[in-house]
């Protein structure tokens, strides 16, 4: 009897157990059928590119766990790296939100493109990869979850500029996409969201409840769909808890990295301080609005110390949190104190070293927040210098591009500066700014406002923006707008050896010598095909520098042993170096200078047989 009873009590164990587990291994399955059939997406931060599987890039569904209603779920931008980390590779990852993307320019307003630019021409021997996974309406809660992921793909320093959406943005504490004031069960629904069978039940439930409730109107802007509470008073509950949000996500992220010895340069926020209003200020005494108006008397009468004080107040007092308090960019700083491996970008310094009386305006910012092009350089140029000052680059920098220099070179287009201001003005024709676009304004008629007019109502991409542009600049024989279209989609698509080879060339007829340089050494670099060596050789000859020509000669000849043109091409680059060598020694020496200028005649190089006097 006691054995029977034995035995009854481990079968209830083993049915107790199966009883727990069978929901579990039923759920794993029909997970896994989920997936076989298709159903849903994978939200991991990259996939493989697929026209190219050799390279990773960022995967459009991953900001899906992180909007509660993936209508408003953001895309980032096509920037491909490769799966196999190059040697002499820096691989910068670049976090944050909308700032971050370089909205409303995108592409190469983007202050990493800014960046990039400077980087590969200041150090030419050394591979960028500077990979932006920033997003348009998420905050700390996103950038945590993509720099936890980001440690898996080699990266050398993550770049971060973030801190304005903690209220509003993605899983904000007075979002329309907020779960809940637990972090815990925040990072956990986060978690879950991943598995097809979450994103199932969670599909379902918004069909059932867009036929109870209206669905989203997309016509409203982004802004207004993802604010839920408007007003949120200095000092209350909501107020902090968006300051803690940001404080402890980033502290996690930081400390994250710390321990995997990754340099982090995080940028200190900027937003308008004089000439964006406040949105929303309350009706008691010592509002936004009193304070804002105190500013501008102050400001108008020449006191500017004062006037800055109270342009913050208000901006600090302002109800509607679209603009990060003054308190985070403390916690900021305190990074830099508490993580060894935490570098400061002061922006916010950066900026009001460039404002009239350090006070933030339209000189710099195009409304609340987002920087204008001008903007984005200077913050560009802020962690540069912190990246500098950091030695992060094992390298030998061949020159310095200066901060002005930058300025007139970056391939940033009119298209691009264009599309810029009219997205602008679309969006503060609307909530909440509500500032209607002038009945006087009209677009024009040249090849500029018209792309940029088609690219801001989506009738054209971007590179098809670019490609008119370049196609319409040649037809007019203007080769610097050419040559910009052409450094623009180089730095969107670095891969793309065709770009490289047209942007030395359009250098090279520009005179541009240096860069035609550079650019055919990029080419030749990424591929040492005959071609490529050939352009090299060529290039040189027509500069006047045959010692350095004679090298690429030489690996031409062994790449075609065949040619029989080259073995006396080698012969008379030889030629020329020992004249050239000679003519040192006697300067305008007519008979030198004449046997210069034949051999150059002989290999077809006739703008440089012209310098040394021969002409035929």
């Amino acid at each position: 009897m006691a054995k029977e009873l034995h035995l009854s009590k481990k079968k209830i164990r083993w049915f107790k157990g199966l009883a727990m587990l069978t929901p579990i291994v039923l759920m794993i399955i029909f997970e896994c059928v989920l997936r076989l059939v298709g159903y849903g997406h994978d939200t991991n931060l990259f996939i493989r590119y697929p026209d190219d599987p050799s390279y990773w890039v960022i995967n459009k569904y991953a900001s899906e766990p992180y909007f509660s209603d993936t209508a408003n779920a953001t895309r980032g931008n096509i920037e491909i790296f490769k799966v196999k980390k190059a040697a002499n590779t820096v691989r910068l990852f670049v976090l944050g939100e909308s700032t971050t993307a370089g909205y409303p320019y995108g592409h190469n307003g983007s202050f990493h493109r800014w960046l990039q630019y400077r980087l590969m021409h200041n150090y030419p021997g050394i591979h960028f990869e500077i990979i932006n996974v920033s997003l348009t309406a998420i905050n700390s809660y996103t950038v945590l979850d993509f720099g936890k992921q980001i440690l898996d793909y080699q990266p050398d320093g993550v770049l971060i500029y973030t801190g304005h959406n903690e209220y509003y943005g993605a899983l904000g504490t007075c979002s329309t996409s907020h779960i809940a004031n637990n972090r815990m069960v925040v990072k956990l629904v986060i978690g879950l969201r991943h598995f097809r069978t979450v994103q199932l039940i969670e599909n379902i439930y918004r069909h059932i409840k867009n036929n109870q409730t209206p669905s989203i109107d997309k016509r409203e802007n982004l802004m207004k769909r993802m604010a839920a509470s408007q007003e949120i008073r200095y000092g209350s509950t909501e107020y902090y808890s968006g300051i803690n949000q940001f404080k402890t996500n980033m502290d996690e992220l930081c400390g994250l990295l710390q321990h995997q010895a990754i340099p982090v340069f995080l940028s200190t926020l900027v937003s308008n301080e004089k000439d964006q209003a406040p949105f929303i200020s309350s009706l008691r005494s010592a509002n936004a609005a009193d304070n804002y108006k105190k500013a501008n008397i102050l400001y108008a009468s020449g006191n500017y110390r004062l006037a800055r004080q109270q342009f913050v107040k208000a901006k600090e007092l302002d109800m509607l949190r679209f603009r990060a308090p003054e308190a985070i960019n403390d916690i900021i700083e305190s990074f830099a104190i508490k993580y060894k491996n935490v570098h400061i970008v002061d922006a916010k310094k950066t900026f009001e070293q460039h404002s009239p009386h350090q006070i933030l305006g339209y000189e710099t910012l195009l409304e609340h927040v987002h920087p204008n092009l001008y903007g984005y350089a200077l913050l560009s140029d802020a962690f540069y210098q912190s990246i500098e000052k950091a030695n992060l680059i094992k390298g030998y920098a061949q020159r310095q591009m200066s901060f002005q220099e930058l300025i007139l070179k970056m391939p940033v287009t009119r298209v691009d500066s264009l599309y810029g201001v009219y997205t602008i003005m679309m969006l503060k024709s609307g909530w909440p700014f509500n500032d209607p676009i002038p009945a006087s304004f009209k677009r024009g008629n040249t090849t500029e406002e018209q792309l940029a007019g088609s690219l801001s109502v989506n009738r054209i991409s971007w590179a098809g923006a670019m490609d008119q542009l370049f196609r319409c600049s040649m037809r007019s024989n203007d080769k610097k707008t050419a040559l910009k279209a052409v450094e623009a989609v180089l730095l969107e698509s670095p891969q793309n050896i065709t770009y490289k080879i047209y942007a030395a060339r359009l250098n090279f007829d520009l005179n541009n010598f240096n860069d035609a340089e550079f650019y055919f050494k990029m080419a030749y670099d990424q591929e040492q095909s005959f071609e490529n060596v050939q352009n090299m050789y060529l290039m040189y000859l027509k500069t006047d520098q045959p010692e350095k020509s004679l090298p690429y000669v030489e690996q031409a000849l062994r790449l075609r042993p065949q040619d029989v043109n080259l073995p006396g091409m080698k012969s008379i680059v030889k030629n020329i170096t020992d004249l050239k060598s000679k003519l040192k020694s006697s300067p305008g020496n007519p008979e030198l200078m004449n046997k210069i200028g034949l051999d150059y005649h002989i290999i077809a190089v006739e703008d440089v047989a012209r310098k040394y006097g021969t002409t035929y």
